[in-house]
């Protein structure tokens, strides 16, 4: 598994690092992976981990990356097997392109892979904006009826949707989500949920 900090990337053993932790995050499609600092810096009992297929997008994050924070160079699509079984929280934060069509269309390869990194009753959060979706043919609702129905396909279990305005994605930590929140269209949707189970959680923003 390729492992990435400022310009410079090799083989880490993830798992070896992420002992001793309470909790594990694994953010795929992490962007420019300020979700994942956030994370590792206000809760430093958890592991955070973002996962993306572009290099140049994490550098500037994974050179001031804490102790419990990593990037991994992976396409969604194809999660290294070295992250089995990690997760205790799964997110996904605003997809678009290959990633948000594996989640409209259910495409397997993609559904396997957040199986396979989550742990039993791992957490699930999906974020979408209007603006992705329409670019990929779906409504806000539409396209959350789809995911929501190949995310139970694939094992996972998500409650009624939370719908999101400008207010509230000014308070995501995601730098997508801040552009979004001034943008034309400041509309998402968040899907929360666990594996394998009916339970719903709250505060999606």
């Amino acid at each position: 598994m390729e492992c990435i900090r400022g310009k410079t990337s090799a083989g880490i053993d993830a798992a070896g690092l992420a002992a001793g932790y309470d909790d594990v995050l694994i953010d795929v499609g992490t962007g420019d992976g300020r979700y994942v600092m956030h994370v590792a810096r206000t809760r430093p009992s958890w592991f955070a981990v973002g996962v993306d297929a572009c290099r140049e997008n994490l550098r500037k994050a994974s050179r001031r990356a804490p102790a419990n924070a990593l990037y991994v160079i992976a396409n969604a699509l194809a999660l290294p097997k070295e992250l089995d079984g990690m997760a205790s929280k799964v997110t996904i934060n605003f997809p678009w392109g290959s990633l948000l069509v594996g989640l409209l269309d259910g495409e397997p390869g993609l559904l396997e892979g957040l199986l396979a990194i989550a742990r039993p009753g791992a957490a699930l959060e999906v974020r979408l904006n209007a603006g992705a979706l329409a670019d990929a043919g779906y409504t806000l609702e539409s396209g959350d009826t789809r995911v929501r129905r190949a995310l139970h396909a694939g094992g996972f279990e998500a409650g009624d949707p939370v719908w999101l305005d400008a207010r509230d994605l000014r308070r995501c930590h995601t730098t997508w989500a801040k552009r979004l929140a001034y943008g034309r269209d400041p509309r998402a949707v968040c899907l929360r949920g666990r594996l394998g189970s009916h339970s719903v959680l709250r505060d999606c923003a």
